[in-house]
């Protein structure tokens, strides 16, 4: 493999790897990436071949335990080349000692659970424009649960980073303070008796707007979060990942009309962390888990 290194992904990189992820139609967050690089400055390689980028990876690290892979492509020019390998192994060995997760597509997960990954649930992401009120079923049908519906940022930060934390294994306050406040974008939560019930953002993108997080207490307080978030979208075409560990999830979106376009498996190689997987009606990102 002369000419061929792996080194950190640079801001340009960013940006090119996002490119990249469109061709896959991943169809990734137009500011993701902000985000991403505040999550680890160190987690996204780039494999480079005679200096020009070829593959990519992200090897994010969590606290002191947890890690998420994604952002795995190698360009179609050098696939089966064995330069994916290369990066994925570096990738690998970045969360040496860590439990890993990665949301992979289907043609990829034989591949995975060769690298000692075991699928936990499978995302299936909808797509559409929700109904409106009073026309959908399965929690989907109008009644908000009794909650409000504020704007993310009238809630002191630590107070949505410890609802986050329900959901999510570790801390991630730097990646979440990016992740619900870039130009563009829109967090709402959901309140009732001055807790926090619910919590959602919407980002856009090259094709429909992407929503995750999403979560929430109850089927109703979900479908609430989810029609407010899509008034947020350039005609209300929305996305979001849904998890068919939380049954529920699922029935809400196809309560509003949104269609199934695209699967995930999340898979581990350990122990599924212990998380309130009952609360999460849409991931946060395929990319950092």
């Amino acid at each position: 493999m002369t000419g061929f290194e792996i080194t950190g992904a640079s801001a340009a990189d960013m940006e090119l790897l996002r490119t990249w992820a469109d061709a896959e139609e991943w169809n990734p967050g137009d500011s993701d990436r902000f985000a991403f690089a505040v999550a680890d400055p160190e987690g996204f390689l780039v494999g480079r071949l005679d200096g020009e980028p070829v593959a990519c990876i992200s090897a994010v690290r969590y606290g002191t335990g947890f890690g998420f892979i994604g952002f795995y492509i190698a360009r179609p020019e050098v696939r089966g080349q064995g330069y994916g390998i290369r990066l994925w192994q570096a990738g690998m060995d970045r969360l040496k000692g860590r439990l890993v997760g990665l949301d992979g597509v289907v043609e990829q997960q034989d591949n995975y659970r060769k690298s000692g990954f075991r699928s936990a649930w499978t995302n299936m992401r909808y797509v559409g424009v929700p109904r409106p009120a009073g026309t959908g079923e399965g929690g989907a049908d109008g009644a908000d649960g009794g909650v409000e519906i504020v704007d993310g940022a009238s809630l002191p930060f630590a107070r949505l980073a410890a609802y986050d934390r329900r959901f999510f294994p570790e801390p991630r306050d730097a990646f979440l303070a990016a992740w619900t406040s870039l130009p563009g974008r829109t967090a709402l939560a959901a309140v009732r008796d001055g807790r926090i019930e619910g919590l959602g953002v919407v980002r856009p993108c090259s094709g429909a707007s992407r929503i995750g997080p999403l979560y929430a207490a109850a089927p109703e307080v979900a479908a609430a979060l989810l029609r407010r978030l899509a008034g947020h979208a350039p005609g209300g075409e929305v996305a979001v990942d849904v998890p068919d560990a939380n049954p529920a999830a699922a029935a809400v979106a196809a309560g509003l009309g949104l269609t199934p376009s695209f699967e995930t498996a999340r898979m581990y190689t350990g122990p599924a962390p212990d998380v309130e997987l009952a609360g999460v009606y849409g991931v946060t990102s395929l990319e950092l888990g």
